[in-house]
């Protein structure tokens, strides 16, 4: 094989599976979606064919070349350098006429260009029909058709590729520059003379479709049943998955004790108690639901859902003075917070970004789940069981997600007008046609892009957190542990607010991962040494009844498991998305805030009325 060889660059509209032809071509791992605006940054890879290198640049996904954004000024500059030996414009099928402005607008820089029509696949099952060599023949250039993610067309653009690099040794030749009512004519003469359409019905039905998701009567209804129905899936599916690792971890605690029979007492307790059993109960809590809840987004995701989304929120997200992508990054916070910092990236304005960054923790993401439901299930649904209970407790969770909703837009909006001073940008959200997901494509993706990215990060401080919370409970001073000691040392502040002192100590201490709150107000309750579960809701209850807890401390507990402080996670991953301590402080300072704001004043009004 000889050296690195030429240079192609790879450019198109959003979601037109520009991301997916570049994997497929370079084997790299890299996250896609049918969703506008998932690359941001440009990517580079390799490939080999017939014993050279090329090398392919993947540019942001753009709609013209206006240079009026970031993305399409790292384009144009990118392609008018003529630094790539040929550019290769992927349009999608389904949507011909719209993408062939860009493939216009690439003409007038060089000609050195190939265009690839992706999602042939997909057009065929609309029932169009391109006429790829018609459509050479008007262009001027050379016209493949693919279907990048089934594999399919691969090796004929190759060849066209190589094709493409080899012509690149000559002189470029541009068109003449043409005004964009010229552009927009010629594109729409060209898609009429091209393709043609045998199943007219099949757009009718997107169209539909479109109607009734997209639409705030019917689409808000909708979404709101299609989260919740999300959301249980997530839940009921995580338990047993759970409880097979838990039993797992036991077993595997059962063996290292054996293995540490002759180690001393104290460091046996802190290793298999502290640091292992903290460890083993976040990957049991966390890894199911993520590994449930992912996925299932992104199928949402790869159907062409999520736009639908944005489009809904889009309205009060500009009331807010915030952009409107930030609805979809909202949502994926309901799996993990620090996955909805990472998705900030496709929002194109730095001030939206770092709105949609700051606020990220108002969502509650998995890990918040079992304290909420099991609070709400022993205080507000209580004995009343089979359909109506779970349909009120649905329904109270529900309002639980719509209040991180509605503190959301309040915050974004409140920043808008301090810290963060400006006007909306406008954004162009293209609905891309509903297809049939990739299954196995996005669970793979989804656990490897998202879930274990996630744990891998919890796990880096689960573990010394296990060390800290192990001290606390075992070590004494004055006949108390230091975790006795500093529950009673937060007391009097947290009565305030009308919690106790071992209820915010495990806020404090369930930083790493939330899931350990509960398990870790249990240890401190009962002074046991290591972390304790709960067997069922009613002894759950019985415990905390038993500890003063009343209905408006449920209330309490419930706002600030709400708002509180992100975890240590989603604290990392703002401080690497923004690379500032003092946004970092920020962000973890604002939920917390608003916590315990919203916690006085119910502590407040609760005293004045009796309770």
């Amino acid at each position: 094989m000889s050296g690195p060889g030429p240079c192609l660059a790879l450019v198109g509209n959003p979601n037109v599976g520009k991301s997916t032809l570049f994997n497929a071509l370079t084997k790299l791992r890299q996250h896609t979606g049918n969703w506008a605006g998932k690359t941001v940054d440009t990517a580079q890879g390799r490939f080999v064919h017939q014993g050279v290198e090329y090398r392919i640049t993947d540019l942001p996904g753009i709609y013209s070349l206006t240079a009026k954004t970031p993305e399409e000024r790292v384009a144009w500059d990118y392609i008018a350098s003529g630094q790539a030996d040929g550019v290769v414009v992927v349009c999608d099928a389904t949507c011909l006429e719209r993408n062939l402005i860009l493939v216009l607008q690439v003409l007038e820089l060089t000609d050195r260009v190939l265009v690839c029509v992706n999602l042939l696949d997909e057009a065929q099952r609309l029932g169009l029909q391109i006429d790829l060599e018609g459509l050479s023949s008007r262009l001027g250039v050379p016209v493949v058709g693919i279907s990048a993610g089934r594999q399919r067309g691969l090796d004929q653009l190759k060849q066209a590729m190589a094709r493409l690099a080899q012509r690149g040794e000559g002189p470029e030749k541009r068109a003449a520059p043409r005004s964009p009512q010229e552009r927009a004519l010629l594109a729409q003469q060209y898609a009429e003379q091209t393709v043609a359409s045998s199943r007219p019905d099949a757009l009718e039905r997107q169209r539909r479709l479109d109607r009734l998701l997209a639409s705030r009567l019917t689409g808000i209804p909708l979404m709101l049943l299609l989260l919740g129905m999300v959301l249980w899936l997530t839940v009921a599916g995580a338990n047993l998955p759970s409880q097979w690792l838990s039993q797992g971890f036991d077993w595997l605690g059962q063996v290292l004790e054996g293995w540490l029979s002759g180690a001393p007492g104290w460091l046996s307790s802190l290793l298999l108690d502290g640091v292992y059993r903290v460890t083993a109960w976040v990957v049991s809590v966390m890894l199911p639901p993520m590994a449930i809840f992912f996925p299932l987004f992104t199928l949402l995701e790869d159907l062409g859902y999520l736009p639908r989304v944005a489009f809904l929120m889009d309205h009060a997200f500009q009331r807010a003075r915030a952009c409107g992508k930030q609805a979809l990054t909202m949502t994926m916070c309901l799996g993990c917070n620090a996955c909805g910092v990472t998705g900030c990236r496709i929002i194109d304005s730095p001030r939206e970004r770092l709105i949609a960054i700051l606020t990220s923790s108002l969502v509650p993401c998995n890990g918040k789940f079992p304290t909420l439901m099991a609070l709400i299930a022993i205080f507000f649904v209580g004995a009343q069981g089979g359909w109506l209970g779970s349909l009120k407790g649905a329904a109270l969770l529900l309002g639980t997600l719509l209040l991180g909703a509605a503190a959301t837009l309040g915050c974004s909006r409140l920043l808008s007008a301090t810290v963060l001073r400006g006007t909306p940008s406008s954004f162009t959200l293209e609905l891309p046609p509903f297809r049939r997901p990739r299954v196995g494509q996005v669970v793979v993706r989804s656990l490897l892009d998202r879930t274990v990215f996630v744990l891998g990060r919890a796990l880096a401080v689960a573990a010394p957190a296990g060390l800290v919370i192990w001290l606390l409970a075992n070590v004494e001073a004055g006949g108390q542990s230091l975790l006795g000691w500093c529950t009673g040392f937060l007391d009097p502040f947290a009565q305030l607010f009308g919690l106790d002192g071992v209820i915010l100590m495990a806020f404090l201490l369930g930083w790493p991962a939330n899931e350990i709150v509960i398990p870790v107000m249990l240890m401190a309750y009962l002074s046991a040494g290591t972390l304790v579960e709960y067997g069922d809701l009613s002894a759950l209850a019985q415990l905390l009844i038993g500890q003063g807890w009343s209905w408006l401390t449920a209330v309490c507990v419930l706002l600030f498991s709400l708002f509180h402080w992100p975890c240590s996670t989603t604290c990392l991953t703002i401080w690497k998305e923004t690379g500032s301590l003092r946004w970092t402080a920020l962000a973890a300072a604002l939920p917390t805030a608003l916590g315990l704001v919203l916690c006085f004043l119910v502590a407040s009004a609760g005293r004045l009325v009796g309770l």
